[in-house]
């Protein structure tokens, strides 16, 4: 079982599927029940995205495991939770957000310092196939040139 320090939930496939143009740290809103599932490590990232409803940031579609002794505290496993980012940083991924072909994912759920639940989001463009497939080759070359080295 994870300690608490050393949560660090990654979304794998964000990094190949996007172009990260700016990152952010942001807290999310959570019930008791489910901090105590994400310290378990029971929270998955790799669906979900961010919205905004009515200015603030929300994010969908991620999930986060039932508490076993949760009981009736228990909430809905990918309900919306909002995310915690200053009213500056907001103006400006709304802002951005109006261009076309950008979208906002998370990177990686994290527990901080003090303990509570951080979460790594990006504004991100999407790849074209043919970036794929540079990334690809560039990552081949790049693990050759490391080979012929040792």
């Amino acid at each position: 079982m994870p300690t608490e320090n050393n949560i660090n939930i990654k979304n794998r496939k964000a990094s190949f599927e996007y172009s990260f143009i700016d990152k952010y740290i942001s807290g999310i809103q959570l019930t008791g029940t489910e901090i105590k599932s994400i310290r378990e490590g029971k929270a998955n990232i790799n669906d979900a995205f961010c919205v905004f409803l009515n200015n603030e940031l929300f994010i969908r579609n991620m999930h986060i495991a039932h508490y076993f002794n949760g009981t009736y505290n228990n909430v809905e496993e990918k309900r919306d939770r909002k995310l915690l980012l200053n009213k500056h940083e907001l103006e400006k991924l709304q802002d951005k957000l109006k261009d076309k072909g950008l979208t906002i994912i998370p990177l990686r759920l994290f527990i901080s310092e003090k303990g509570y639940a951080k979460l790594e989001i990006a504004l991100a463009k999407g790849k074209k196939i043919y970036d794929k497939r540079e990334d690809i080759k560039k990552r081949d070359t790049e693990r050759e040139m490391g080979r012929m080295r040792s």
